[in-house]
């Protein structure tokens, strides 16, 4: 087998105990590297769901006001999730003077945000290093104020209390 190897190796280079750690560090590498390339990346959902998580659990709270909100969040009896259309929340908020606007996709969190009222002030929870990172609602924190109707089943009319 060293009489395969080059001669213009140096001596120590064609041992077969150098050639073994130069075989496994060629092929750690190249593991390495495949893994890095062929791993599952997380979808677009995934990043923002994980965003949501840590600014509910770690955020910083301050108070806003929604700007804008769609229609379908602030009636109670609209139940039509059957749009493609996204649903999109608007708001504002001031930190150390810096005021900011930002909005929330709450597609996903349509359960969350039902009979949303625009006339009351909200919670934002914002990220200490980077203020403009918001949210005003996750699965687990929701920072909205909601209107609380009370369903009457007999009639199938909404009350409040």
């Amino acid at each position: 087998m060293l009489s395969s190897l080059p001669s213009h190796l140096s001596l120590h280079l064609r041992s077969p105990r150098n050639i073994a750690a130069m075989a496994v560090g060629a092929a750690a590498v190249a593991g390495i590297a495949w893994y890095t390339l062929r791993r599952p990346r997380p979808s677009a959902e995934e990043i923002e769901r994980e965003r949501r998580e840590l600014l509910a659990t770690t955020g910083r709270i301050t108070d806003g006001s929604i700007t804008d909100v769609p229609i379908q969040l602030t009636q109670p009896d609209n139940q039509d999730t059957s749009s493609s259309e996204p649903l999109i929340v608007v708001y504002n908020y001031r930190i150390a003077g810096v005021a900011y606007e930002c909005a929330q996709d709450v597609t996903l969190l349509a359960e969350h945000v039902r009979d949303v009222r625009v006339d009351l002030p909200i919670q934002v929870r914002y990220d200490l290093h980077n203020p403009a990172n918001s949210i005003v609602v996750s699965e687990s924190w929701n920072g909205l104020r909601l209107n609380h109707h009370l369903h009457d089943t007999e009639t199938g009319k909404h009350e409040t209390p």
